[in-house]
């Protein structure tokens, strides 16, 4: 009997230490992480680097979303479902594109939820937390945004807080982008001082995914074009003095590479705190795959020239080595 128990339990920690070296990734190149994941968000949170994708899967499937934590950009610590369709009510299906932004020392996870059309409950939904790993719950029972404006679909929301404090969101699918201003407590919509709720400030080219961030008081807007499920999705970018445009499209900076792999899109941006490092996140698929769904995330650097334009961005198979955060 003894013999027995001491096995028993040698059984169990072999399955306890296999579950923890299976969410400690050590990636040496791209991917990142393992699995299916794309549409990557990220943010920086107590000297951290937090991941959250979208878990590429048909869209019955991809009814939760897992949060990757890394100190290094190399060796990456899973999080599982820090938030599924038991906490989001209304959400039935195709959960993805997260956005994360913390503030007052909670973190807000924006998501699109049920690919909605016209007449249909879904959208963009934003659910709360007190730690970056969850677990998230629904903040409003509801969708934040379920309309179609200015023919913009509720979907691939990006959040980003402005110098003065400003919340705002970016968003849209169906080649149109909405910027909206979101109240303190994220629970609504704030008006433009003309009345506007929703401000079209699509570029020319723009399909979806848009993210944005400021550098040297200069408004980079990004976004993918292309198909999503093909080789040529891709990233281009344009520039302004204001959040709200006018953007006039620049170039490509990020696309597939023969060599490596292609659907390079859907990305996001870090900077390290205090230091001029750019990085890109993004996704994209393993060369000779024709399975849509089949999206890996990586990373690269990214550089800017004398004029703050961004450079060409290569993707590679290394991805970007140790780089710690302080």
């Amino acid at each position: 009997m003894k013999t027995y128990k001491k096995s028993v339990l040698w059984i169990a920690l072999f399955f306890i230490c296999l579950n923890l070296c299976a969410q400690k990734q050590s990636a040496k190149g791209n991917p990142i992480i393992a699995g299916w994941y794309a549409d990557p968000d990220a943010g920086i949170f107590n000297n951290e680097c937090w991941i959250y994708p979208t878990y590429s899967a048909p869209y019955e499937q991809q009814v939760f979303m897992d949060a990757f934590s890394s100190r290094d950009l190399q060796t990456w610590k899973k999080h599982e479902r820090i938030i599924d369709t038991s906490s989001v009510k209304w959400a039935k299906k195709a959960m993805w594109a997260p956005a994360i932004i913390e503030r007052e020392g909670k973190y807000y996870l924006f998501f699109s939820a049920n690919d909605v059309h016209k007449g249909e409950i879904g959208g963009i939904g934003v659910a709360v937390a007190n730690d970056p790993d969850g677990p998230f719950k629904d903040l409003l029972g509801a969708p934040l945004i379920n309309e179609i404006q200015n023919g913009a679909q509720p979907i691939d929301q990006f959040v980003f807080k402005d110098k003065d404090g400003t919340y705002y969101m970016i968003y849209g699918g169906w080649q149109h982008c909405n910027i909206v201003k979101l109240n303190p407590g994220f629970t609504g919509l704030v008006p433009f001082e003309d009345g506007q709720i929703f401000k079209e400030i699509t570029p020319k080219g723009y399909v979806e995914g848009p993210m944005m961030f400021r550098r040297n008081d200069k408004y980079y807007f990004m976004w993918s074009e292309g198909n999503w499920g093909g080789p040529d999705y891709r990233v281009a970018y344009a520039m302004a003095d204001s959040p709200f445009g006018p953007f006039e499209r620049i170039g490509i900076v990020l696309q597939q590479d023969p060599k490596i792999a292609t659907g390079a899109g859907h990305h996001t941006i870090i900077q390290i705190p205090g230091e001029e490092e750019w990085f890109i996140i993004y996704h994209r698929r393993p060369l000779g795959e024709t399975d849509a769904n089949h999206r890996i995330v990586c990373i690269d650097r990214m550089y800017f020239d004398e004029k703050g334009f961004i450079k060409p961005i290569k993707i590679t198979k290394e991805a970007v080595g140790k780089v710690m955060l302080k």
